[in-house]
């Protein structure tokens, strides 16, 4: 459960307000004492980050914009001040709060606000009971004040409502999330949105002879699914659909290669990228982008059971190509390239796939950036950036070169699943390319969806990497689309 949104044209006197200035100017408009308000000023003039006034009946928040900044930064800096605001807003329990702006850009309010909404977020589903002395609520309302459109509160409330059922999905136990019950919430969600979900259980995935995700399997208890995803409006703009692939191992403990030490902690998230694909499907959806969007999420778990695959095996892919184990570890390319190889039916403009999928991505980007490689025509990797940096979800882009793919190169098979150390990230995204006969962008968030604390308003434990970047992305297109008609 998250506030609610909504927007009001006046403030009352005894409304609590969060005000988002761009001078050293205190806003009427905040009807404060003498005292109050030359308070303000004096911490303004001495450049504190907020002023907080707490008076009789309201509480008065005033957060300063940063000067000497990239406009992006900018709006990631406002982001990070509701995240260093969120316990204080927490303890004084409003029960609504206005957030408005002067003197500053339009969209400082939505921001404002979606960085305080990402940030109210936490997973306490199975907590029996609340910590001993601990009472903080956010805010059951947001109401947002200035002039802003009703298709910006409308994706801000959709986008922000995916982040938050994307993180439930990511922190679920595998005991009370396996493949199967994943499928479940996929239909669930797609029913609440608007877009079709087909699920395929293992009798067809067996019948497709999608060799990868059926070795990854074998070592499971559990069934894998294969889920389809669609969103086609009567107004898509797009001739060819844009294709989407979400890794969804729901628990990795890398098989007869197990992880050791404490490697296999937090492997109940090694399905985030099939979370972020069905969030995104979901923001797109309920917003009505007039786009044909396709989403692919191939699930099982990774366990080293009584027949699991084994290091040496030869599998035989959904599209024919033999492809030799060097490691059960290296298991969810595997499904994505099943997957990514299932897309062509579909004739797609551009297939994307999101995973957290090498420690390598997270060694060389650590938390800062997405790991991207890409054959794509450069249009697309230039408004993935340009939107990385809307959303502070910044891309960073890997070479492709063909000599990487020469890595892969098995004596016993067409390929194999791994290619040494070296340059890890990058020879995964080849081992992928392999299976791609249209456009792909492959994007690596091992880095930052893998946390070991929050990243302010990216939180830890899920903080769903990629959605919004790939739903503005999404957005984009369609408005670049609709311009050319």
């Amino acid at each position: 459960m998250k506030s609610t949104i909504d927007k009001i044209s006046q403030i009352s006197p005894d409304q609590s307000v969060v005000c988002i200035i761009g001078n050293d100017i205190v806003p009427e408009r905040l009807i404060l004492s003498k005292s109050e308000k030359e308070y303000a000023q004096r911490q303004l003039t001495n450049k504190e980050e907020f002023v907080f006034i707490n008076s009789y009946n309201k509480c008065i928040y005033i957060v300063r914009l940063k000067e000497g900044q990239n406009h992006y930064k900018v709006r990631e800096e406002l982001r990070r001040s509701s995240y260093n605001l969120r316990k204080l807003i927490k303890r004084n329990n409003h029960t609504e709060l206005v957030i408005t702006s002067e003197n500053v850009y339009n969209e400082a309010v939505l921001d404002f606000a979606e960085g305080l909404l990402l940030s109210f977020y936490s997973f306490g589903k199975y907590k029996t009971k609340e910590e001993e002395g601990v009472k903080q609520n956010f805010p059951a309302m947001l109401l947002l004040h200035g002039e802003l459109a009703d298709s910006e509160i409308k994706w801000l409330v959709e986008l922000t409502n995916a982040v938050y059922f994307t993180r439930d999905l990511i922190n679920e136990p595998v005991n009370h999330l396996n493949a199967t019950m994943l499928a479940g919430e996929i239909k669930k969600i797609g029913d609440s949105a608007g877009f079709k979900v087909e699920v395929l259980t293992k009798g067809k995935i067996e019948a497709l002879k999608m060799g990868g995700l059926l070795a990854v399997n074998k070592g499971s208890v559990d069934p894998p699914v294969f889920c389809i995803l669609e969103w086609k409006p009567s107004n898509c703009l797009n001739k060819n659909p844009i294709v989407l692939v979400g890794k969804g191992i729901v628990y990795d403990t890398g098989g007869l290669n197990i992880k050791t030490g404490d490697f296999m902690a937090g492997m109940n998230g090694d399905m985030a990228g099939a979370a972020t694909v069905t969030g995104v499907l979901h923001t797109i959806a309920s917003t009505g982008i007039p786009l044909h969007v396709i989403g692919l999420v191939p699930s099982t778990d990774n366990r080293p059971g009584g027949n699991a695959y084994a290091q040496g095996d030869i599998i035989t892919m959904f599209n024919k190509l033999t492809v030799e184990i060097g490691n059960t570890d290296a298991e969810g390319r595997l499904i994505l390239a099943d997957a990514i190889s299932y897309a062509s039916k579909y004739s797609p403009e551009l297939i994307i796939d999101i995973a957290t999928l090498t420690g390598s991505a997270a060694m060389t980007f650590g938390n800062q950036a997405i790991a991207v490689m890409t054959n794509a025509e450069r249009k697309y990797i230039d408004l993935l950036d340009e939107c990385g940096k809307d959303v502070y979800e910044r891309i960073a882009e890997l070479p492709f070169w063909e000599e990487y793919g020469e890595l892969l190169k098995s004596d016993v098979a067409d390929l194999k699943n791994i290619g040494g150390r070296a340059a890890g990230a990058i020879i995964a995204g080849k081992f992928l390319e392999k299976f791609a006969e249209f456009p792909l962008i492959h994007m690596d968030i091992a880095g930052t969806e893998m946390l070991k604390k929050d990243d302010y308003y990216r939180l830890k434990n899920g903080p769903a990497s990629g959605l919004r970047l790939l739903s503005t992305f999404l957005k984009r297109i369609a408005a670049d689309y609709s311009e050319k008609k």
